[in-house]
């Protein structure tokens, strides 16, 4: 008999495959905080970049295997955080932010130059569409809409 894999991982029989995922949380928030404790406990590489605090996206080692979440809209460094994320090799980068309200992330990119094909790059509104208020189940909801998003599943990002 075949055992599913899944199964067996799920039951403790095998370990989880090893990752080479990472996720990076931009500004420090307290869904940043949800979102990279629970990434770390999913197998992600994680990384916090604040500018406020000298970090940059650049000095965050992006690749292809890195998914990139901006978790504050409002900050005055969006556009050059976005910019910089989009110049490097990323496998998805998204924004936070209620789909009610028109994304600043677009205006501020613009304003700097960055083309439009690179500016459609950016997702948002992003995560589950779970009803999430608070920190942490936006970080959930967040979390497992890169999932479904990286196992090619639709994940209900439908907003």
């Amino acid at each position: 008999m075949t055992t599913d894999p899944a199964c067996e991982t799920a039951h403790g029989g095998l370990p989880p495959e090893p990752s080479r995922r990472t996720l990076v949380a931009v500004f420090e928030s307290p869904v940043a905080d949800y979102l990279l404790k629970f990434a770390a406990d999913v197998g992600y590489r994680t990384v916090l970049v604040d500018p406020a605090q000298g970090g940059t996206v650049k000095a965050a080692g992006l690749d292809s295997d890195t998914d990139v979440v901006v978790t504050d809209h409002d900050r005055p460094e969006l556009g050059e955080v976005l910019r910089d994320a989009l110049a490097e090799t990323t496998r998805w980068i998204g924004v936070m932010g209620s789909p009610r309200h028109a994304p600043p992330h677009i205006e501020a990119l613009r304003a700097l130059g960055v083309t439009e094909a690179e500016i459609d790059r950016v997702h948002r509104p992003i995560g589950l569409n779970i009803g999430s208020k608070a920190p942490a189940e936006i970080a959930i909801a967040t979390l497992a809409g890169l999932i479904a998003d990286r196992n090619g599943r639709p994940g209900g990002f439908d907003f």
